[in-house]
């Protein structure tokens, strides 16, 4: 394994995962420099945990950085930065903060989930069935803590399970999962890869040093991911929830099918998680589980004893009859859509935040069936609104508070009021967390409010 002591990493992006390459590096013995664009006073909360030894810089990128051995650049730094392109121009490695990590850790394997949609509740299950199975099991990338943060507490029989993003995936160069999933691909994060290609080439890398002996699961129901098998140098398990696969992972008659050469049972699917996409979810679960070598009954107990994720489509509360979901987590179209065919009640739909180059136009079909309104909030609102004019009735909300206002007035009992807004979150909020905490507690407030008249 690769010693860092004594040499020069340097990080671009002082969040919450260049904090956490940063620390490790220092705790490895590195010489670690951080740049970050933001001033000093916005990465306060970051400065406090930021290990002692660790130099900065705030407000711009200088050329020290191009002093390092190894630069990580943290998700969501363009690949445009003047000082990136010089220093890979200069053939100084750039990694991304999985790839940083991945290099010191020798686990017993490691499971890849990424894909458009369904990336967290699927990499929480996975984690829920290990767990199960009585595998020690670490849990990290996109969701929870950074793998930076976790190698410490990595050892030989340690399964990691981690979730990542097309983002996370850009920059690596040996991550070699033992287990990798795709789960979808539709329309995301464009404003960053510039094309769909370059969203779909970047999904695609999370197999792309898997060898033979290793395992990719794939859904055979989107076209694309589909497709990607051409390119994969592992053995592919297809999962399916419309139709019988002659090998895989199939849904059928209220069970999971699973029919591989090494494993043949069913189970009966106890969902408690609404929604047909959770289905797939499952599907997808119970394909790596299999790979890994898990037993039906650890799969079967999991599954069905599994009970969400937080700001996935998660009930808040119900005030007066009316129900009020928080899915904070959806902040792209599609994941909106598959909210609201989650959804028979009628819906107030609160829409809208920082915009991510797609269209909204997909969301249409299940707005003139389901929702009374969309209530508008962020920067994304008048886009949304030329997009959807004479489709339904359109308010201005400008925030949260406000679209909680007109809902609670105009609502009637069996109405569903879904936070689901298919848009980033950065231009009100920190991230999608701090936006569905904010949901949440003011909808508490609320009914508080109203069981003390």
């Amino acid at each position: 394994m690769e010693s860092l002591k004594n040499l020069k990493v340097g990080v671009i992006g002082l969040a919450k995962s260049g904090l956490a390459a940063a620390n490790f590096a220092r705790s490895s013995g590195a010489s670690v420099f951080v740049t970050e664009s933001k001033q000093r006073a916005e990465c306060a909360v970051f400065l406090k945990r930021l290990a002692k030894g660790v130099t900065a810089e705030f407000g711009a990128h200088s050329d020290r950085i191009l002093e390092s051995d190894i630069i990580v650049r943290s998700p969501g730094v363009p690949n445009n930065l003047r000082v990136l392109v010089q220093a890979k121009r200069s053939g100084i490695p750039v990694y991304s903060e999985i790839e940083f990590a991945s290099r010191y850790i020798s686990p017993r394997e490691i499971i890849a989930i990424t894909g458009t949609n369904g990336k967290t509740t699927t990499t929480s299950l996975v984690s829920d069935i290990f767990k199960t199975a009585g595998r020690k099991t670490v849990t990290a990338g996109n969701i929870g803590s950074p793998l930076a943060d976790c190698v410490k507490k990595i050892t030989p029989r340690t399964s990691v399970v981690l979730e990542v993003s097309s983002y996370q995936l850009e920059d690596v160069e040996r991550f070699r999962p033992t287990i990798s999933a795709i789960l979808n691909i539709t329309p995301d994060h464009i404003e960053h890869h510039k094309t769909m290609r370059g969203y779909i080439d970047a999904k695609a890398r999370v197999f792309e040093n898997q060898k033979k002996t290793d395992f990719c699961v794939l859904n055979y129901d989107d076209k694309k991911v589909r497709a990607l098998k051409s390119l994969c140098g592992a053995k592919v398990i297809f999962f399916s929830a419309q139709r019988r696969l002659a090998s895989g992972v199939f849904y059928s008659n209220g069970s999971i099918v699973v029919k591989l050469p090494f494993a043949g049972y069913s189970i009966a699917l106890k969902l408690k998680i609404p929604g047909r996409h959770n289905i797939e979810n499952a599907l997808a679960a119970a394909a790596i589980a299999a790979a890994a070598g898990i037993k039906r009954g650890a799969i079967e107990k999991a599954i069905n004893g599994f009970r969400g994720v937080e700001h996935r489509i998660e009930f808040t509360a119900a005030i007066n009859g009316v129900e009020y979901i928080n899915d904070s987590k959806a902040t792209n179209v599609d994941s909106t859509l598959v909210a609201l065919k989650a959804f028979e009640k009628p819906v107030w739909l609160i829409l809208g935040g920082r915009d991510k180059g797609a269209p909204y136009r997909p969301l249409g079909s299940q707005i003139k069936k389901k929702v009374k309104a969309i209530l508008l909030i962020g920067e994304a609102a008048a886009k949304i609104r030329k997009e959807f004019s004479g489709t339904a009735e359109l308010l201005d909300a400008g925030d949260i508070d406000g679209a909680l206002s007109l809902a609670s007035r105009r609502a009637v009992k069996g109405d569903i009021v879904l936070l689901s807004p298919a848009c980033a979150s950065f231009d009100q909020f920190d991230n999608y967390e701090h936006r569905g905490r904010y949901f949440k507690n003011a909808v508490l407030k609320m009914k508080k409010r109203f069981e003390k008249k």
